[in-house]
Parts: structure tokens; C-alpha cells; sequence
């Protein structure tokens, strides 16, 4: 219960619900499943909150796992007392539980652990009670032993000094205030490395309170320093910091207290400040890194969750110089239906043959639709397209598709074995035209690192960031759900309660046994329990099933209730096939109310909610609500921009001080959290997102640089 109540105050959760959604947890349901289909356990807890709270959930057991360990090695040595049981008990974070654990810990040897085998420790008592008749060097005197070490009274006295030091440095009360005093205080700051670079001119004298630098710059300064551009290190004055040992420990003016002052301040300079600066430089990263993960996983959702363009013979241009420009086509399913490799920029430029072979593939596969990579090339490729289609007159568009993560899906055993056909850079041609059709499924295939939406990504931990970005397209294909007779294994995978070796099972049955009839079908897979069917169910789709259902997000457990429902309002399953219901929601306010409707099919208000929203759209994509990326058949050149020219653009990517957006002119153009809005906003992300259309102002363009300044300021915005 005491767990139950952490979560419940750090997360502003009622109890009842942290209980729920922990124990579902425990008995091993997946996220995304909790939180579609157990929305009354919950309280209706969305799947952000539930990772959330899982994430939690796991660093307080680690905690109280981590506590016990202390516990018991401090016991083996017979110093535990009841006032470290109380200090530990109350212990929030694994700082300090460690903080506490510090005097017990088996160090490496110390100048105070010399001192302690040389039997200074009664001598260091001595000195810590600071009596005032107390003569330190005549105690001193009777622990100098000649032909042991200590040869000397200010010897001994160092030695005893060491001890005390140590003492100090490891109380665990003053390193947690003075942890929190340096927060507050200190300055974090840099000077110019070993050599320097441009890169981090802004940074060669930089200086910024630790309580207020922001997340990127702390990852900018840590970069800069392990590139050795960069000197960085925490200021702070020491005068203050050592007031504060001076006013806990020193009791009085003797002799004693004297040489006490002195190891405060041979402690704090020694071994507590230098280990408080690495706790700090290390709690900065740390939050930064989670701030740049958090940036990461919202921008990864929004392009995730970009609309498909359906129904389109789509063709996928891969730009290059040297190698050419790689060609496929795919149809309205993203089959391959072509490949070609033309030669239309540098070196070559066989412009004319490239606009022959590509009005050739245009009319024989009547095609709608070109995806345009934006890597190498891409800026003289998109000239090129540009003036074919102005050339053809036909209904052909394109679109700028980021290639991130393409050259490594197609370069990965994944992607040999789905096109063993082709070489490395046909497959990446295939990706650019897939990603443009349907995002989701073909980005799934790649390394979310690899996407390049995020800022430092290469910089955070692996494992965390792996962790949340995993978690991210889980939640995206499960709020989507995939078309069970279609969807690749690499898609499956992400489905909740499927893993990778049980997704493959999925797809090998579907290819010796035909196509799935029916849901229910899927405990005939092999590996493919009762637990995993009863997670993944709800969000496969089958849109040529025996029943509609299975085209539905309504979850076979609750096939009777949609029954009964449609019954109650005289439908039948044939009229939502047909789509012929409309009206629902009034039917069950003729009969009661949701609630009252609810209580008589036995299910909760929200599940029947969300029935009702299934059986009204059988096979809805949420995606399709969202704004359609900008189609284009022309070009315009960064030369052709001006201060005050108003565009429309695509937002490419939020990050901490602003957006990058994508206005048709191969450079993404920069609106500064500042010209975001004309109130205050503490983030871009309270107000953009990856894939908006907005409307933008060009403020200043620099050629050489190949920078473009914008605003959004005083313009309307259609979709925000």
C-alpha cells in the first residue's frame, strides 16, 4: 500500500487507480491493451499515463530493492542502528539511499583508510568532540610510532584530519543539503578546449545558473567537452559552501575546532565538492536527456501517425550524383511494380533520357504521385521532377519524404529478405515511395534512432532511449491497429502481446494456409496462447472477415455486447457492414441514457462508448483525420525567398527552441520558439507538432550559410 500511495502523490493519481492499473500490470496485460480495454479497471488511464506510471512502478521497486541491500550489508558488519533504519526508510531517491550506505561502502584505500589501520580513529574522536582543553598536539604525541609510519605529531594530526575529512565528505544529511544549496547556486559553465571549433563558438565563455540552463544546452556542452572543444565545470563560491560545513560542525573556538575547520575545508575541496560537481554534471545530463528523449518520442508519434496517402500509384525517387538516381514504382498496395536508375544530376546529367525513361514509367503505370528522398542530390532532383511535370501537363505531384533510416532498412537482413531481388539502393527507392503511402508500416522497419526527429539523439542513453521510442510505435500501431492478412511481421511485432518470433508464425500460417477468415483463427499459430490472443486481438483487423467485428477495434470479448447492443437498437451486424448506422447515441438516450444501456448489456459506460464509435466507423483509420502532407509541382530556390514572402510549410521537426519547417525550398527553414505565437509559450510543442501545415513569413534569408529564418507570427493558421 505504501507503493500504492508514492504513486498515487508523485503522479496526482487517485490510489484506486494506481492499484488497478499496477495490478493489471502485474498479472501481465500489455499497455496499449490496458488502456483500450480496460478503461474501467483504470479510471480510463490513456496509454501515456500508464508508461508513465509503469516506468515509476519499476524505479520504486528498484529502490526498495536496492534499499534492502543496503540494509543487509550494513548488517553484516553489526553497525546497523534504529536511526539508519528511519534515515533509509524515508530515503525518496537512489541518491540517497546510496548517500546513506557511503560510510559503510568497501572504498579503494583512502588517505583516511591509511590512517585508520595506522590507529589514528581514537585520535580523530578526540578531535571531533573539540573540548576546549583540549591539546591537540600532546594527544597527538602518544599515537606517534617511529618505525610504523607516523613519525611525527603533525603527522598524526594529518592523519586524525584525513579520518575526519572523510567523515564529512560521507555524511549523507549535509551532501543532500548541500546538494540542493549547489542546485539553487552554483554556475555551470565552459572556456574554449584543446582546440577550437565553430561549432561551439557560442559556448567558448559561457556561464548560465544550474537551475536554469536548458536541456539542449546541457547536451551542446556535454558534446563540446567530450570533443575536447570545450573546458565545463561547475563554479560556485566555496566561502559559502564551507560557511555551511563550519556552521554544522564547529562548536567553538579551541584548538580542536581549529584543526576540525581545517578538514571541512580539506573535505570540501578534496572529496566533497569534486564529487558533488559529478553528481550534478550527472543529474543535468540526466534530466536532459530525458527532455530530449520526451522531444523525441512526441515528434516520432506525430510522424507515425502522418495521414497515408491511399489509392495512389506511387513512384519512389532516391536522388544521387555519381550512382544515379535510383527509380521504383510501386501500385496502390505498395507492390513493386518497376525499377529503373536514371541519370539527371551531376556528373552525367542525361537529363533528357531520364525525362524519357520517367514519362515512359508515368504512363505505363499511370502514375500519381512521386516521393522525392531528401537526402544527397535532392535539392537538383526536385528541379528536375519539377520542370518534367511542367513539361508532361499530366495529374502528377510530388513530395519532399524524409529518407532517414532509409539506407539502413535497406541495407538490413530485413530488408534483404523482403526484396532479395533488388540491390541496396533499389530497396531504399522502394522505402521512400512506402513511407509516403503509409508511413507507420514502413518506418516500423527502421531503428527509431535511425529517424532523425528528435535533437542529440545519438548522444542519449541506448537503452532508455530505446526503451521510450519502442514504446512509442507500440502505442502508434496499436491505436491504428494493422490489417492481419497484409501487415508485415515487422509491423506485427509491435502489436500488443506479439513478439517477433510468434509476429513471424503470424505471417509463415498466413502464407501456408491462406489468408484469415476470422480472429479467432490466430490460436491456431503456433506459440500463439490464450493470454497473447486475448492482448492482440482487438487491435488486428481482417476487413474481408466472416463477421465485421473483425474489421472493428471492438474486442471479442465484447462481440455479445455489440450484439446485443445493435439488437436493442434495431440493427444487425449486415447494416454495420453496410455502413447503414447513424444513429446510436440517440437510440441509447431513448432507452436510458449510456449508463442505463450499459448496466443492461453488463459492460462499463466507457467500453460501451467506445463499441458505439467502432460499429459507426467499421475499419477507421484515426489517421485519415489528420492534415494531408502538401502535394507540389514546382519548385522555388532558396535565391528565390525574401523577407516578408508568406509560404505554407510542413513542420519536419519540434525541438527545444522552435521548429523546423519544410516550405519547398530543399532548406528547412527555422521559426524560433520566440516567433511561434504572440504569447508566451514555455515549449514549441504546446502549439506545433510534426506534420502540421502552417502558414509562415520569411524573415530573413543567409545564402551562405543556408539558413532560413521564419516566423508564424500575425498569420493565421488554418489547422492549429
Amino acid at each position: 500500500m505504501e507503493l500504492y500511495a508514492a504513486l498515487a502523490q508523485e503522479l496526482a493519481i487517485p490510489q484506486w487507480q494506481v492499484k488497478a492499473a499496477v495490478d493489471l500490470i502485474d498479472a501481465g496485460n500489455t499497455i496499449p491493451f490496458i488502456a483500450r480495454y480496460r478503461k474501467e479497471a483504470t479510471g480510463a488511464l490513456d496509454d501515456t499515463a500508464l508508461r508513465k506510471l509503469d516506468e515509476r512502478l519499476s524505479y520504486l521497486r528498484n529502490l526498495e530493492s536496492r534499499k534492502e541491500e543496503i540494509r543487509s550489508a550494513i548488517e553484516g558488519q553489526g553497525k546497523w542502528t534504529p536511526e539508519l533504519e528511519q534515515a533509509l526508510a524515508s530515503a525518496k531517491t537512489l541518491s540517497e539511499a546510496e548517500d546513506l550506505y557511503r560510510p559503510y561502502k568497501q572504498k579503494r584505500r583512502t588517505r583516511a583508510s591509511v590512517a585508520r589501520e595506522l590507529g589514528l580513529e581514537p585520535l580523530a574522536e578526540l578531535l571531533w568532540e573539540q573540548s576546549p582543553a583540549l591539546d591537540p598536539k600532546a594527544e597527538a604525541l602518544a599515537f606517534c610510532k617511529p618505525n610504523e609510519g607516523i613519525e611525527t605529531v603533525e603527522q598524526a594530526l594529518q592523519g586524525a584530519m584525513d579520518i575526519l575529512a572523510e567523515r564529512i565528505s560521507d555524511d549523507a544529511d549535509l551532501r543532500k543539503n548541500l546538494r540542493i544549496f549547489l542546485w539553487k547556486n552554483a554556475q555551470i559553465t565552459s572556456s574554449v578546449g584543446s582546440e577550437e571549433n565553430e561549432v561551439y563558438k557560442m559556448y567558448q565563455y559561457f556561464r548560465e545558473p544550474v537551475c536554469k540552463i536548458a536541456s539542449h544546452r546541457v547536451l551542446a556542452l556535454d558534446r563540446g567537452e567530450r570533443e575536447k572543444a570545450l573546458n565545463v565545470s561547475i563554479e560556485m563560491e566555496d566561502a559559502r559552501c564551507i560557511d555551511v560545513l563550519v556552521r554544522r560542525y564547529i562548536k567553538n573556538d579551541s584548538p580542536a575546532a581549529q584543526l576540525v575547520r581545517e578538514s571541512c575545508e580539506d573535505g570540501y575541496h578534496r572529496l566533497l565538492f569534486p564529487s558533488l560537481e559529478r553528481e550534478l554534471r550527472s543529474l543535468l545530463t540526466e534530466q536532459a536527456c530525458h527532455q530530449a528523449i520526451g522531444v523525441f518520442s512526441e515528434n516520432l508519434t506525430h510522424l507515425l501517425m502522418q495521414p497515408p496517402i491511399k489509392g495512389m500509384v506511387t513512384m519512389g525517387f532516391d536522388p544521387a550524383y555519381r550512382t544515379g538516381c535510383k527509380i521504383a514504382v510501386v501500385d496502390e498496395t505498395g507492390k513493386v511494380l518497376d525499377t529503373t536508375v536514371v541519370y539527371p544530376t551531376p556528373p552525367q546529367n542525361k537529363t533528357e533520357a531520364a525525362k524519357k525513361t520517367l514519362t515512359q514509367l508515368i504512363r505505363r503505370h499511370h502514375i500519381e504521385l512521386i516521393a522525392i528522398g531528401n537526402g544527397t542530390a535532392s535539392r537538383e532532383s526536385e528541379k528536375f521532377v519539377a520542370d518534367l511535370l511542367r513539361e508532361l501537363n499530366e495529374p502528377v505531384s510530388y513530395v519532399m519524404v524524409s529518407e532517414a533510416g532509409a539506407s539502413v532498412y535497406s541495407a538490413s537482413k530485413l530488408g534483404a529478405e523482403e526484396f532479395p531481388q533488388y540491390d541496396v539502393s533499389l530497396r531504399s527507392a522502394v522505402s521512400i515511395a512506402r513511407r509516403l503511402q503509409d508511413p507507420l508500416s514502413e518506418l516500423v522497419k527502421i531503428d527509431p534512432k535511425a529517424i532523425g526527429v528528435g535533437q542529440y539523439q545519438h548522444d542519449m542513453p541506448p537503452k532508455e532511449l530505446g526503451s521510450a521510442l519502442e514504446g512509442v510505435v507500440e502505442d502508434c500501431v496499436n491505436k491504428v491497429g494493422v490489417d492481419l492478412n497484409t501487415a508485415s511481421h515487422s509491423l506485427l511485432s509491435y502489436i500488443a502481446g506479439i513478439n517477433s518470433m510468434v509476429a513471424k508464425n503470424i505471417v509463415s500460417y498466413r502464407e501456408e494456409n491462406g489468408p484469415f477468415q476470422k480472429r479467432s483463427m490466430l490460436l491456431k499459430v503456433p506459440r500463439l496462447g490464450k493470454k497473447a490472443y486475448e492482448q492482440a486481438a482487438g487491435f488486428l483487423r481482417i476487413p474481408e472477415g466472416v463477421n465485421v467485428l473483425d474489421n472493428t477495434g471492438v474486442h471479442p470479448e465484447s462481440y455479445l455486447c455489440a450484439q446485443e447492443l445493435l439488437s436493442l437498437c434495431g440493427y444487425t451486424l449486415e447494416d454495420v457492414k453496410k455502413n447503414r448506422i447513424a444513429d446510436l447515441r440517440s437510440h441509447c438516450e431513448a432507452l436510458g441514457g449510456l449508463d442505463a444501456v450499459a448496466e443492461r448489456l453488463h459492460v462499463g459506460a466507457p467500453t460501451l462508448s467506445d463499441i458505439i464509435e467502432e460499429l459507426l466507423k467499421p475499419g477507421r483509420d484515426p489517421r485519415d483525420e489528420l492534415p494531408k502532407p502538401i502535394l507540389r509541382t514546382d519548385v522555388l530556390e532558396m535565391k528565390d525567398l525574401a523577407a516578408g514572402m508568406e509560404l505554407t510549410g510542413t513542420v519536419r521537426n519540434v525541438i527545444d527552441f522552435g521548429a523546423f519547417v519544410d516550405i519547398g525550398v530543399h532548406e528547412d527553414g527555422l521559426v524560433h520558439i520566440s516567433q511561434i505565437c504572440d504569447h508566451f509559450i514555455r515549449h514549441p510543442s504546446q502549439v506545433l507538432k510534426v506534420g502540421d501545415i502552417v502558414n509562415v513569413k520569411v524573415l530573413e534569408v543567409d545564402l551562405k550559410r543556408k539558413r532560413i529564418s521564419l516566423t508564424m507570427k500575425g498569420l493565421h493558421q488554418n489547422n492549429l
